[in-house]
């Protein structure tokens, strides 16, 4: 991947519906060129989809949370699948420091976030959780 790659990584990230004229002349490229960039990070799965992004307070999201969790020893990876299936975790972050996964969770409310917090700190393997609500966002690329 090399400089015109990531600046057109860049821009897609900024409006990914952005027509191939555009994404041309952010990266100084033709648009044969643009386009066929595009379809070589898709086979390469650098590229793997594209999506709408919400305002906060549109959508089942209204309600966010970062879950700071610390699983027990060898855990990690079975607190990381039991995870996935709770449709409200939209990302997990495998991280360093004190604890193992930070999961963002998004419900309508704050009640349900509630229960989901609740059933984040009962899976088989989680220590204990730490949890912060987002309040708002300053800005997001």
């Amino acid at each position: 991947m090399d400089a015109i790659d990531q600046k057109l990584i860049l821009a897609l990230q900024d409006n990914g519906r952005a027509s191939t004229a555009q994404l041309a002349r952010l990266v100084g490229r033709s648009r044969t060129s643009v386009q066929s960039r595009i379809e070589r990070l898709e086979r390469q799965g650098v590229i793997v989809g594209y999506s709408v992004r919400l305002a906060p307070e549109h959508g089942v999201g209204a309600v966010r949370a970062h879950v700071m969790i610390k699983a027990g020893a060898k855990e990690t990876r079975a607190v990381a699948a039991a995870l996935r299936t709770i449709d409200q975790v939209r990302v997990l972050h495998s991280v360093s420091g004190e604890v193992d996964l930070i999961a963002v969770a998004a419900t309508a409310s704050v009640a349900e976030m509630d229960q989901v917090i609740d059933r984040i700190g009962a899976l088989d393997g989680v220590e204990r959780t730490t949890s912060s609500i987002i309040l708002s966002t300053k800005f997001e690329r």
